[in-house]
Parts: structure tokens; C-alpha cells; sequence
């Protein structure tokens, strides 16, 4: 294992400590691990919290800023936070109006997430849930019942945040988070495994001729294992199973084409491309679209795509003005 890393058992830590020097716009509770905005949202709006085990930078922390999260709780890697973690977040960030957490579907994720809900419930902060489960490629998986929660939690921050930032009412951010949630779709794949620091090894092994279709952001098995193709065939595996699985013409879409951390934009953007051939064809009409690392596999090689069919709200708050270290514009 060659890694950017010191002891291996303080990566988080490490980690935390030099986004913290790198992006004044944050700040970290290094006790408990929450990233909080380094200017705190105005009391009185609903709060936005999500988070989940390291590895997938930016997500979640990455995206804590104006018009996104306002906490991300950060796990040891590909590890749930803690109960604890999360009801830090959660306290810290309550301006009075409720807050809603972000949850990705994974056993680990849910049982926590609902835990610190509970304890907050009990000291006086309203809380909601939206769960996210987006992955077309299996209907269970070894960390969930029912499909992984995986690149649409981009989309559904940076959404909800918006609705959030206007002043809108717990109810009515959780209805807007709750309508991407039904409507978005994700299938990635993998050329290569990541390398967690702490195992030092490929969490799994691919032959140099082989990729994974269908993979988890944790290298969890996918739908098979086949013999490694030119993207336009790798684009057709991609957008076959979405649009096989959901209606994605007569509105308009969000596109996330998403490296999982070991591939090169080039690659990324010739994805994109074939991506775009293809969902033309079908009739699908692309209104935004979002092409670079956004949740990632640490460094493991490949993409995943997301598609999200939405309609002028989603669309207007889509565009609304974000500033986080992982998403900016309109600010």
C-alpha cells in the first residue's frame, strides 16, 4: 500500500485536521467528528445533517456550506457514525426550526441515525428523515436491506439545503427531500478496488481484464463480473439498467456522472459523453448536469451516474446559490 498517510489509525483524524486548515469556511468538532459551517445558518431555518464512514470525499463533509449541509458527521472508514456523533451534529446545528437528516441506506447509517433522532427527540429538537436508496444494481446488498443509498445524496443535499435556506418549514423541506428521494436513479462500476488504509490491501481483487458492474461505494459485489469493454459499452450498462428501472422522458433531468475516485476527468468527461449519446436516444432531456469526483470509493477506479427527474422546483432549487468546498456557484 502507497498512501498520503501517517499513523493509519488517525487518518480520519488527520484528515479532518487538514480540511480544517485548508477551507476556512468550515470549522470540525474534532471531539466528536461533525464538519460545521464556520459561519453558523441564521436561527429559525431548518438545519440539514447527513454524513456517513470517510472514503467518499467530498461527500459528506465536503459539502457543508450555504445552501447544503449545515453538519456532516464523520465515521472511521466505510464505518457508520456513531449515535453520538450524529446527536452532536444534530444539537449543535438546531436553530430552532427542526432538523433533517440526510441517510444514506446502509444498516449501519439507519440504526444510527435513528438512535441520535430519538435522543434528540427527547431533549426538544424536532428531527425528520429522508432515507436515500437509489442503486438500481441489487435490491439487497451486504450492508442494506433494500438498494444502497449512493450518488443521489448528492443531488438531495444540495436540494434540500436550498429549500432549507429559503426559510421553508421542516415539513415542506422533507416533502421536497422525500420527491428527489423517489425520483432519482444510480448504477456505477468499478475497473479497479479501493484500498482501505487500515486492511492496506485492494478490498477486492479484478483481473487486469475484468470490471465490476454494478458496484457499491464499499467495492460490495455488483450485478456481475464481465470482461472489460470500450466506454460506449460501459455507458449502455450504465443507462440501461436506469432508465429500465424508472421513466425518465417528458421532464426535465439532473445528470451526475461521479468518478469513484481513481479516474481522471478526461476519462470522466469522455464518459459523460457516451452517457449523453445515449440518453438523447432514449429521449431523455438532460438540463443539468454534474461531471467529477462527488462521492467516491477512495481510490478505486471507475464511475457511477445518477439520474434525477425533476420539475421546475427541483430545478429552481438545483440552481439556487451554494457555496461548499465540494459544490459553488450563484454566490
Amino acid at each position: 500500500m502507497k498512501k498520503l498517510v501517517g499513523e493509519v489509525a488517525r487518518v480520519v483524524s488527520d484528515a479532518l485536521t487538514g480540511m480544517e486548515a485548508a477551507l476556512p469556511e468550515i470549522r470540525v468538532d474534532h471531539d466528536s467528528r461533525v464538519v460545521l459551517r464556520a459561519t453558523a445558518k441564521d436561527p429559525g431555518k431548518v438545519a440539514v445533517v447527513s454524513g456517513g464512514g470517510s472514503g467518499h470525499e467530498p461527500l459528506h463533509g465536503g459539502f457543508v456550506g450555504y445552501g447544503m449541509l449545515d453538519a456532516a458527521c464523520a465515521g472511521e472508514v466505510f464505518t457508520s457514525p456513531t449515535p453520538d456523533q450524529v446527536l452532536a451534529a444534530t444539537t449543535a446545528v438546531d436553530g430552532g426550526a427542526g432538523v433533517l437528516h440526510v441517510v444514506k441506506n446502509y444498516t449501519g447509517d439507519v440504526m444510527n441515525f435513528e438512535m441520535a433522532a430519538e435522543l434528540a427527540d427527547a431533549a426538544g429538537t424536532e428531527v425528520a428523515t429522508v432515507l436515500v436508496h437509489d442503486d438500481v444494481a441489487v435490491e439487497d446488498s451486504t450492508y442494506t436491506a433494500g438498494r444502497r443509498g449512493v450518488g443521489l445524496t448528492v443531488l438531495l443535499e444540495k436540494i434540500a439545503g436550498a429549500a432549507a435556506e429559503e426559510g421553508r418549514p421542516l415539513d415542506d423541506v422533507v416533502r421536497v427531500a422525500e420527491t428527489v428521494s423517489a425520483q432519482g436513479r444510480s448504477m456505477g462500476m468499478a475497473l479497479t478496488s479501493g484500498t482501505v488504509p487500515a486492511a492496506g490491501r485492494p478490498t477486492f481483487e479484478l483481473a487486469d481484464d475484468e470490471m465490476e458492474i454494478g458496484v457499491g461505494i464499499h467495492g460490495e459485489p455488483g450485478r456481475r463480473r464481465v470482461p472489460l469493454a470500450p466506454a460506449a459499452q460501459i455507458a449502455e450498462m450504465l443507462v440501461e439498467p436506469i432508465l429500465a428501472d424508472a421513466d425518465f422522458t417528458g421532464a426535465p433531468v439532473v445528470a451526475m456522472l461521479n468518478g469513484m475516485g481513481g479516474s481522471p476527468l478526461l476519462e470522466l468527461y469522455l464518459m459523460y459523453g457516451e452517457v449523453a449519446k445515449l440518453l438523447d436516444r432514449a429521449g431523455v432531456r438532460v438540463e443539468r448536469r454534474l461531471v467529477g469526483d462527488y462521492i467516491t470509493s477512495l481510490d478505486m477506479a471507475g464511475c457511477s451516474l445518477t439520474l434525477l427527474r425533476a420539475d421546475d422546483e427541483l430545478l429552481r432549487l438545483w440552481d439556487a446559490p451554494v457555496v461548499t468546498p465540494g459544490l459553488r456557484w450563484g454566490r
